[in-house]
């Protein structure tokens, strides 16, 4: 299994390249017919969508095992 900041770095390449991909996603999907294209850009999209809360859900797992490891320790 990865470790959590591999995720996270997975993670945010992926939402990178989806929103530098934006402008030429509408370039390739122009030649295709109007309720294509609208499937195409909609499921880019989603898939966008899916990773911005992927991401967050990570840094947000990461968050709480950092707060856990320095938090305070249990008496003896």
């Amino acid at each position: 299994m990865l470790s959590i900041y591999a995720r996270i770095d997975r993670a945010q390449r992926l939402v990178r390249m989806l929103e530098e991909d934006a402008p030429l996603l509408a370039i390739r999907v122009a030649p295709l017919a109007p309720e294509h294209q609208s499937s195409a850009k909609q499921y880019a999209a989603q898939l966008a969508e899916h990773a911005r809360a992927e991401l967050t859900r990570l840094l947000e797992e990461e968050s709480r095992r950092d707060l856990g490891e320095f938090g305070p320790e249990a008496a003896d």
